[in-house]
């Protein structure tokens, strides 16, 4: 788990703080979908969370930026299955891996030289598109009268 925080998101229980709702469906399905509230809504509030420290909540306001309203509120959503129960356990899944991913500290992109090979190929193909051009031409207008 190399360039992860110390301790990881997923050790933390969200549960507690993540408040559910359950509506029906969109989609084909018949009957069944419009019966029963089987599509499951997570939300959770960033800013009023008691378990991430205040660097988390900036990483994840900044991280999470559109994902968030106004009073800073996540709201995700499963409809995958016909099951309330698995569409939830689908989006709390969904809901710590975002989590996960959000708090993950970026790698510094390490520069690196082009190869031989490439400035080789980039030379020749300069070359090719060169010499199409100068096929497109009429002949003699490559010197102008002066």
């Amino acid at each position: 788990m190399k360039g992860r925080m110390s301790h990881s998101i997923i050790d933390i229980d969200f549960l507690p703080e993540l408040a559910f709702k359950t509506t029906t469906s969109s989609g084909k399905g018949g009957q069944h979908v419009n019966k029963v509230s089987s599509r499951a809504v997570l939300k959770f509030n960033v800013y009023k969370s008691e378990l991430l420290s205040k660097e988390q909540k900036e990483i994840l306001t900044s991280a999470l930026g559109k994902r968030l309203d106004t009073k800073g509120n996540l709201q995700m959503s499963s409809q995958k299955t016909r099951s309330q129960h698995q569409n939830k356990t689908l989006v709390i899944e969904r809901f710590y891996s975002l989590l996960e991913n959000a708090l993950l500290p970026e790698t510094e992109r390490i520069p690196t030289k082009p190869t031989r090979g490439s400035k080789v190929k980039r030379i020749k193909k300069k070359k090719h598109i060169a010499e199409k051009k100068q096929r497109r031409q009429k002949p003699g207008m490559d010197s102008f009268p002066e």
